[in-house]
Formats: structure tokens, sequence, C-alpha cells
């Protein structure tokens, strides 16, 4: 019997596919076969399924006093893990939107948040024969202070540019696995924030590539 993997994507708008853009309005997104998980989803196969858990400004713990409560990942990821198991691999790509001025927080703090969305999976019982799943972290790459964004994001910039390191020994603590983004790709020149069609093709490539060697010993 074929063994299908399920690897649950839980992100913010990078990785619902949100296009680069500066109106404040909008709500484009790329079609499912120019985002991440969907490119993930077609190099790695029939063999594996993955699903969607994007959402625009969700953040790592905060919930947002402007727009909603909803924001929190860490509150919806028991949702999330529940409605998608058993599952056994979940890749966080949270941290952007922490960067906000509104939450008030350096770049430790994020890596510690990250760190309680990992450690939540971890002790989940969300994976196949109730353990928990694997988890794999991607940091997201720096951001640039742009328009309007300027004012929402005022010193992300320089925190975003000192994240990768921090999340990256918070992995290895963990024993996880970690990519660094910005080590592979840039967000847009347009907006400063949000990913290109291409930057969404190697990093969805890059990461079928860390999922296959992830579960190639256990194949």
């Amino acid at each position: 019997m074929r063994t299908v993997r399920s690897i649950l994507c839980f992100g913010d708008s990078n990785t619902y596919g949100a296009i680069p853009t500066l109106a404040r309005t909008a709500r484009h997104r790329y079609a499912r076969d120019r985002r991440w998980p969907g490119i993930l989803a077609k190099k790695l196969g029939a063999d594996w399924q993955v699903i969607e858990e994007g959402l625009p400004s969700r953040t790592t713990v905060h919930a947002d006093p402007i727009e909603g409560a909803h924001k929190n990942g860490l509150a919806a990821l028991p949702v999330c893990l529940e409605s998608h198991m058993p599952l056994d691999l979940v890749i966080v790509m949270l941290g952007t939107n922490d960067l906000k001025t509104r939450f008030s927080v350096n770049a430790s703090d994020i890596a510690d948040s990250i760190e309680q969305v990992v450690r939540a999976v971890q002790t989940s019982e969300a994976g196949p024969e109730g353990q928990a799943p694997k988890v794999l972290v991607v940091t997201p790459p720096p951001i640039a202070e742009v328009d309007w964004f300027a004012d929402m994001f005022r010193g992300g910039a320089e925190k975003a540019a000192q994240l990768a390191p921090l999340v990256a020994a918070m992995c290895e603590r963990r024993q996880i696995p970690h990519l660094d983004a910005g080590a592979i790709v840039e967000a847009s020149a347009v907006d400063g924030i949000h990913l290109d069609a291409e930057a969404h093709r190697i990093l969805g490539l890059t990461l079928a590539s860390l999922c296959e060697v992830a579960f190639a010993a256990i194949n």
C-alpha cells in the first residue's frame, strides 16, 4: 500500500501567495501553481499531500489590535493541526508581521516566539499514530521599508536582517531543520514584503528537496 505523506504549510501572506503591491486594499494572490506550496506539491508528486494554511498578517503569538485577534498564529495552530492530522511534517514560515511597529518586539523576541510555535507542534499528537509531526522552520527573507509599509514596519528591516541566525540557533537546540529563505530569495522591490513569482518558484523547489531528504531515510 502506497504511503502518502502530509505536509502542513503554516504561514502568513507569503504562504498565502499575496502578489506584491502597494495597494492598501489588494487581496490578489498567485494561482496555486505559482505560489510556493503549490510548487512544492507539484515537485513532490502524488505521494505527498500539501496543505496550505497561509493567512495574510498572521503573527507568531500576537493578537493584532488593528487587524484582529485571529491573526495570532499560536492560537490558530491547534485548530489547523487537529483539522488535518495525521501530519508528517509542518513547515512554519512566520515572523514578518511581528516586525510591525505596533508589536514593539526585537529580533530575539521574534525567534523566541517562533520557538513557541515549534514547541506547540512538537508537543502535539497530530502526527502518525499520535506522535508529533516533524517540523521545518523557514526564516522569511529580510524586508525593505517601502512607501506606506515603511510606517507600519518602521525599524523592521534592521530586525529582519538579524533574525536568521537567531532562528537557526533555536532550530539547532530543538534539533529540527532550518531554511534561511533570505539566502535564496529576496522580498520584491515593489513593496519590500512579499515574494514575486520567481521567488515562490525557488522557495518551493528548495523546500521540495529538503522534504525529500528528510524522509528518504524512512521510506
